[in-house]
């Protein structure tokens, strides 16, 4: 399994449905946190080996009504 974290940067006044989508709609995602900062919203999320995870943002987080933005981060190795 390969462990991403995506930033969202929402419109404003979205940001609890583009959670809701991202749970609902992408099963890949395993937790939803609203955040402080730049963005809006941490996506974890976990995908196959092997899938193509610019594919994966692009297609499945970038097109939820109401994200206007993103910033992935891959993590290598989950420690504890």
């Amino acid at each position: 399994m390969q462990t991403i974290f995506v930033q969202v940067k929402c419109e404003l006044g979205r940001a609890y449905q583009v959670a809701e989508a991202a749970v609902e709609q992408v099963e890949a995602t395993s937790e939803v946190h609203s955040i402080s900062g730049a963005y809006d919203l941490l996506l974890k999320c976990y995908l196959e080996d092997g899938d193509d995870i610019g594919h994966f943002v692009a297609e499945r987080i970038q097109t939820l009504p109401g994200v206007k933005d993103t910033f992935t981060i891959i993590a290598f190795k989950a420690f504890g």
